[in-house]
C-alpha cells in the first residue's frame, strides 16, 4: 500500500517532467497506479483508489500552457520502502570486513501519465 507521494521537482523540457518520491509499506506491494489532474494551475497526483494519499504542486504559467497543450506529463518515480530505505545508523567498525555504508537498490520508474484537466 502506498503511504505517501511527494512531488520533489517539476521541470519543463519538451513536456512537463515531474519527479516523484513514493513510499510503500511492503517491498512485495505492486499496487501503484498514479493518476494526474490539474485544477487552476495546481497539479494533483494520487494513487488510484486511495483518496487520502496525494501530492499537490503549483505549476508555473508556462508549465500550465504546455501541460494543457499536451494533455500529459512525464513522471519519473523513485520508490522507497519503509524499513528498508533510510539513513544508515550503524557503520562497520573495520572497513576491511565490510563496507562503511551500503545502499539498497532503489527502483525507479519513468512513464507518461494522461492529464485530466478540471476547472
Amino acid at each position: 500500500m502506498t503511504t505517501s507521494i511527494e512531488i520533489t521537482k517539476a521541470s519543463l523540457r519538451d513536456r512537463v517532467v515531474v519527479d516523484l518520491e513514493v513510499w510503500m509499506d511492503d517491498p512485495e506491494d505492486y499496487d501503484f497506479s498514479p493518476r494526474a489532474r490539474m485544477n487552476k494551475g495546481q497539479l494533483h497526483i494520487q494513487n488510484e483508489g486511495q483518496d487520502d494519499v496525494f501530492s499537490t504542486f503549483e505549476l508555473e504559467e508556462e508549465m500550465q500552457i504546455i501541460a494543457e497543450r499536451d494533455r500529459l506529463i512525464e513522471v519519473r518515480i523513485k520508490f522507497s520502502v519503509h524499513g528498508m530505505h533510510g539513513t544508515l545508523t550503524d557503520k562497520t567498525p573495520l572497513p576491511r570486513t565490510g563496507p562503511k555504508a551500503k545502499k539498497l537498490a532503489e527502483p525507479r520508474w519513468k512513464t507518461l501519465l494522461p492529464l485530466e484537466i478540471s476547472s
